[in-house]
């Protein structure tokens, strides 16, 4: 006779990154329901904008996650830029495309480097970070940062890129293109890897749109989401479509990450290609007195910050919700029902990021 129990899963545990607290409620070895709770990493960075001067606010938006940096600080200043209707140069908007695509490579790295590990695959994980490590050298090297980059401003950007730097950054992305190619082949092929994954952390189509998923997460069930196709940024004029698989379940959502890393390479060099000459940033005078919903594509998902200004120097709110936020509902749906050893994996499989869920 098998009997219910609730076993703890986190927040401390060997294969997160960030601490996100499951109750598991099993029977044997089966999980029959997973109640979430958040709250661990609250640092408050919200009320912060009652304190800072909204040009200053960038490199709080920047710290709300340190994989996903780069991208926190577009989602906010171009919310600040459509308030008080700032044109951003060309250049600049094609700079921010460059970054943020790197960004995307090295979380999709890390994460994947991280998958592997939670299926005890230490060879996997360390060659995803070896390539990693290339990405976060070009990266420091255009910047001045590794992951916190401190490069984009409310009306532009503070560093430019030479065009023949441009140039080199595309000829290491040719080199490690084969290095990606062979990592995505072992995640696409390998038997360890498909055992773990195929059929593990199911979430139907239907089921992945009504819950509100975002990202690889609603993309591996099929969802053609990508907030990139609305044009943000450079990406208007850049050539690609969603990556998009259908089995919904961890090897789909696995593949999603892989081919964007791909994806990400050929956008930079398209962006390479197309970038235009002139200014990258623009003079900021006065302050923003209005209210906007800015959306961007974070490695993790659709993120959006709402901006409420009253035309003083700090801004009145800022609110932001992220996609881990959005797939958590996604994540108790695929866990109802997996076995007890493939919950490590499925909940890696969201790709989650606490400290951005929590702020």
């Amino acid at each position: 006779m098998s009997r219910r129990i609730v076993v703890p899963f986190g927040p401390q545990h060997p294969v997160l990154p960030e601490p996100i607290h499951l109750d598991l409620v099993l029977e044997d070895e089966h999980v029959i329901e997973a109640i979430p709770s958040i709250g661990y990493v609250h640092r408050g960075l919200e009320k912060l904008v009652e304190k800072r001067d909204f040009k200053d606010f960038v490199y709080i938006a920047e710290r709300i996650c340190g994989i996903c940096s780069f991208i926190h600080s577009v989602g906010y200043c171009q919310g600040i830029e459509n308030i008080m209707d700032i044109e951003v140069p060309k250049r600049a908007q094609y700079l921010r495309t460059i970054w943020s695509e790197y960004s995307r490579l090295h979380s999709h790295l890390l994460w994947l480097g991280l998958f592997a590990d939670s299926m005890g695959f230490e060879n996997l994980f360390m060659n995803s970070w070896r390539i990693r490590e290339k990405i976060l050298d070009a990266m420091e090297e255009t910047t001045g940062g590794r992951v916190i980059q401190g490069s984009c401003k409310v009306g532009g950007v503070r560093r430019d890129i030479s065009d023949s730097k441009l140039k080199d950054m595309v000829k290491d992305l040719d080199i490690l293109s084969s290095d990606i190619e062979d990592l995505c082949h072992v995640f696409f092929d390998d038997d360890t890897v498909i055992h773990r994954t195929k059929g593990v952390g199911v979430i139907s189509k239907e089921a992945a749109y009504s819950l509100g998923a975002v990202g690889p997460t609603a993309r591996g069930s099929g969802v053609s989401t990508d907030i990139r196709k609305t044009g943000y940024v450079a990406y208007a004029d850049l050539d690609f479509s969603p990556v998009v698989e259908t089995g919904g379940d961890c090897y789909a959502r696995c593949a999603v990450r892989a081919r964007e890393l791909l994806q990400s390479v050929d956008i930079i060099k398209q962006a390479v290609d197309a970038v235009p000459s002139g200014d990258i940033d623009v003079k900021v005078k006065g302050n923003p007195d209005g209210e906007y919903f800015s959306r961007v594509e974070q490695p993790r998902g659709e993120c959006l910050h709402y901006i409420k200004a009253n035309g003083k120097k700090n801004i009145l709110r800022e609110r932001v919700r992220t996609p881990t936020t959005a797939n958590i509902p996604a994540l108790v749906k695929m866990l109802g029902g997996c076995e007890m050893a493939d919950v490590p994996v499925i909940v890696l499989s969201i790709d989650p990021c606490i400290g951005c869920a929590e702020r």
